[in-house]
This record gives C-alpha cells, structure tokens and sequence, in this order.
C-alpha cells in the first residue's frame, strides 16, 4: 500500500507543477498559481504521511503546511493590492 500511495503523492505533485504551470500561462497572475501550487504541494505532503507515519514525515507536512500559510498571507498582503481587488 505505501507503494499506491507514494506513487500518488508524486502524480499530484506533478498535476500540481502542471496545472500551476498552465494557470499561470492562462491567468498571467502570480498570486493564484502560488496558491494552486502550494495547495497540490500540502495534498502530496499530506499522501505521503499517510503512506509512512514517521516523525520525519510529520515534519515535512507540517513544514509544507507552514510554508503554504506563510507565502499565501504574504501574496495577499503584497504592495499593489488592495483589499477590494480579488486575488
């Protein structure tokens, strides 16, 4: 079973850089594609905890999870945006 399950975490990893990679060509705007990327980035962290429940792959979802809330905040409150404009 952890075989399936890190041979998922690593499809949607690579759905991820592709579907980041084409709403950024379509979109032309950073903020969303961050925000899709990092969100399939926590969903493959996430498969691969549940592939091995180790204290190291708990540390590497938190961390991910981390990183995720830390970098959408900062695009949010990015200079040029106003609180009206949506992301």
């Amino acid at each position: 079973m952890t075989a399936v399950l890190h041979q998922a975490a690593l499809l949607v990893t690579l759905f991820g850089l592709l579907s980041a990679f084409c709403a950024g060509l379509r979109l032309r705007r950073v903020r969303p594609t961050i925000a899709l990327l990092t969100d399939f980035l926590l969903a493959a962290g996430l498969i691969r905890l549940a592939a091995e429940p180790t204290w190291m792959s708990l540390a590497i979802a938190a961390a991910t999870a981390a990183v995720r809330m830390l970098v959408n905040a900062g695009l949010r409150s990015s200079p040029g945006s106003s609180p009206g404009s949506p992301a």
